[in-house]
C-alpha cells in the first residue's frame, strides 16, 4: 500500500487480507457466511472479513488453535450461537485441534456457563464431527 492510497484502496486491501485469513481458518464455511450476508448486510460481511479476521484473528499474540479455543468457549457461554459454533468447530479442526480437544473444551465450559449451553455446543460438535467422518470420539 502506498502512502497515497485512497480510502477505497485501503478498505479493499484490508478486505483482501481478511479473506486470506478467513479462507485459511474457515475454508468454505466462512465464505458461505459472507455470501449469506450479501443481500441483507454486505457491510456486516465486510466487517467480519476486514476487521474480525484481517485485524483481530491475524494478530501475533495467540496461535490460531488458541484463538479457536477461546472462540468456542465464548460462543458456548453466550448460548444461541449454534450456527457460529458450527463454523468455528470446523475452523478449530482446520487449525489443528482434535475432536478430543474440542469435546474436552466444551466439557470444561459446562463448569462456567452451565450444562444446557455445554450440551448444545457438544451436539453441534457431534454434527460437525459426523459430517467430517470423525465419529466416534472416545473419552475417559
Amino acid at each position: 500500500m502506498t502512502a497515497n492510497a485512497t480510502t477505497a484502496e485501503i478498505r479493499q486491501a484490508r478486505f483482501d487480507h481478511g479473506m486470506d485469513v478467513l479462507t485459511r481458518i474457515d475454508g468454505e464455511s466462512g465464505q458461505k457466511v459472507i455470501d449469506s450476508l450479501a443481500d441483507i448486510s454486505p457491510e456486516l460481511g465486510h466487517q467480519v472479513v476486514a476487521w474480525a479476521f484481517g485485524d483481530i484473528y491475524d494478530r501475533p499474540g495467540l496461535a490460531p488453535r488458541d484463538r479457536q479455543l477461546v472462540t468456542l468457549g465464548m460462543l458456548t457461554a453466550l448460548g444461541g450461537c449454534e450456527p457460529q459454533l458450527d463454523v468455528h468447530i470446523n475452523a478449530a479442526l482446520n487449525v489443528g485441534l482434535t475432536p478430543e480437544e474440542i469435546t474436552e473444551a466444551l466439557l470444561h465450559s459446562a463448569v462456567y456457563c452451565g450444562m444446557p449451553r455445554a450440551l448444545n455446543a457438544t451436539f453441534v460438535a457431534k454434527k460437525v464431527f459426523g459430517e467430517r467422518g470423525l465419529l466416534p470420539v472416545t473419552s475417559r
